[in-house]
């Protein structure tokens, strides 16, 4: 994102390490990328994740990224709710580190990049946000931040969300730049990762990682969308 942050279909985990210029990881047994948390320098000290970044999370403007979801008036609070669980993931989420790159920026050195999201998940995001407000399709970047703060950039007009995300693929790949990848599979398939979770019941992305980094590891191409190659 053009805040310091933190999201083409890929036939294999393999295509993804060449996707927005970003490089793998320093070789590593595959098997490390379990449980690894994100380098978020400037803020690597509050990832992965302690109570202060929660906290920080929840609010309409975060210190950590001096970001506000009411750039276009205020946000409706089924539709935050997703903002929020979307930075927590980002910020705490170990089960990562497939998709995990590196990038060359100023403000970050790793991204996580198409990240295979349950349909399920990306369709509530969408069906949540859609009669909320925003003026840009791509938060990522090209924000005026001359107060401060994100500001709709002169020229760009505030409209519904689904004025500028027409389907839940568009919300969920191209609102972080392809940060997240609209998945066809299911929660509970072992195949994507769940935004959405009982903690009591066990964290259905630990499997979703494990599987990903032994296809990673034994040079496998994966589909992460069992109709990538469909013909409609």
């Amino acid at each position: 994102m053009d805040m310091a942050w933190p999201m083409t279909q890929l036939l294999s985990l393999a295509l993804v390490a060449a996707g927005w210029g970003a490089q793998p990881r320093t070789p590593r047994a595959r098997m490390d990328l379990l449980n690894v948390c994100m380098d978020c320098t400037p803020w690597k000290e509050k990832a992965c994740c302690s109570a202060s970044t929660s906290q920080e999370l929840h609010k309409d403007i975060s210190l950590l990224y001096n970001f506000t979801w009411d750039h276009c008036g205020k946000m409706e609070p089924a539709c935050r709710r997703h903002f929020i669980q979307d930075n927590c993931l980002y910020e705490c989420s170990p089960n990562l580190g497939p998709w995990i790159r590196e990038v060359n920026q100023s403000w970050r050195r790793e991204r996580f990049l198409h990240v295979p999201l349950c349909k399920e998940d990306c369709q509530r995001w969408w069906e949540d946000c859609r009669t909320s407000y925003t003026c840009k399709a791509n938060w990522h970047r090209g924000w005026d931040w001359t107060s401060g703060i994100n500001k709709c950039p002169a020229k760009t007009t505030c409209r519904t969300f689904e004025a500028y995300f027409p389907t839940p693929a568009a919300l969920c790949e191209g609102l972080w730049s392809h940060s997240y990848q609209a998945s066809n599979y299911s929660r509970g398939s072992g195949r994507c990762i769940q935004m959405w979770f009982d903690p009591a019941q066990g964290n259905p992305n630990e499997e979703v990682a494990r599987f990903y980094a032994l296809a990673m590891s034994a040079g496998a191409p994966i589909l992460i969308d069992p109709c990538v190659s469909c013909v409609l």
